[in-house]
């Protein structure tokens, strides 16, 4: 009887305690996101308080610009004063200040004693070198105008990359490199992409399975050494240290990463020959909490959090 009862205390015991270790795991989660969501509020408040001295700066230009303007209006009054003849304008004529060329200057104002037939002989002649001027200036621009829809007008920044959450399902050495993995990565896609990755020297095998990264999916395919790499690991990188950027807890393969204040779609794929992963990349580090950054906006995945690296901070990032 005694020792029934005792097995029952114990099992009853064992229930508590399970419950307790659950309730301790959820905890820590909630922790966790708790910790991502004022890292995140961190990140956001750094990028408002850049938007407002950005405003301050606008407004200030503009009383510049205003008070350049009266200033102007002061400079001819003076002259009207001074005796300057005024030149007006005949009805009809419209000026452009585009029409000139920086090194050719227009007169504003001439004095009553010109007139004589040189001094109009040579107006004349200004007149038509401005003419000229004008003609090459038009040429010049006509052909420095992108075609209409040609992908070059839009704006070379984060946007135009894809980034996404990926998971690396399986790695296994490259055949023919030492210095290579293989992997097969799901990103959201009907069938996992093949990856190849640079990473044997910093990244154990055994650390390369099942493991969530973020991936840059619209670089032109490459070979390497006989296998075609379809996307890019993106990592925290040094000289002497690497290591892979990771997505927030919750995130799923396909998610896209976005940069607040950079919307617009992605480039199906990177022409390599306007080199736009390699402007864009010079601006992509880690700041001093390890999260990953654009020009100091985080990599996020909406309602899920910001991506770091593990203990890299402000390095960059490839």
């Amino acid at each position: 009887m005694f020792l029934s009862r005792f097995l029952v205390k114990m099992a009853a015991n064992n229930a508590v305690l399970n419950r307790l270790e659950q309730k301790g795991a959820e905890a820590d989660q909630v922790i966790e996101y708790l910790k991502q969501q004022v890292a995140l509020l961190k990140e956001k408040a750094i990028l408002q308080a850049s938007l407002r001295e950005e405003k301050k700066l606008r407004v200030e230009n503009a009383k510049l610009k205003k008070e350049i303007e009266g200033l102007k209006q002061e400079l001819i009054q003076a002259e009207i004063r001074n005796g300057v003849k005024q030149v007006a304008v005949p009805p009809g004529t419209t000026l452009s200040t585009a029409s000139f060329s920086e090194d050719v200057p227009q007169p504003t104002a001439v004095t009553a004693s010109s007139g004589s037939k040189d001094q109009i002989k040579g107006e004349d002649e200004e007149k038509k070198k401005k003419e000229k001027v004008e003609k090459k200036g038009e040429k010049k621009e006509k052909k420095q105008q992108p075609a209409a829809g040609n992908s070059d007008a839009k704006p070379v920044d984060v946007s135009r990359l894809d980034l996404r959450v990926g998971c690396i399902i399986t790695a296994e050495k490259h055949p023919d490199a030492d210095t290579l993995y293989v992997e097969q990565v799901d990103v959201g896609e009907a069938s996992p992409r093949t990856v190849v990755s640079g990473l044997v020297k910093h990244v154990p095998l055994d650390k390369m399975q099942n493991r969530m990264a973020v991936l840059l999916c619209n670089l032109k395919p490459a070979k390497m050494r006989g296998v075609v790499s379809q996307a890019m690991v993106m990592c925290a990188s040094s000289p002497e240290k690497v290591e892979i950027l990771a997505p927030p807890p919750g995130a799923v393969p396909g998610e896209r990463i976005t940069f607040e204040g950079f919307p617009g779609d992605p480039e199906k794929e990177l022409n390599p020959k306007k080199k736009i992963w390699e402007q864009i990349q010079p601006d992509l580090h880690t700041n001093d909490h390890c999260v990953a950054t654009y020009k100091g906006v985080p990599f996020e995945v909406k309602g899920k959090g910001v991506c770091r690296a593990e203990t890299m901070a402000n390095s960059g990032i490839k």
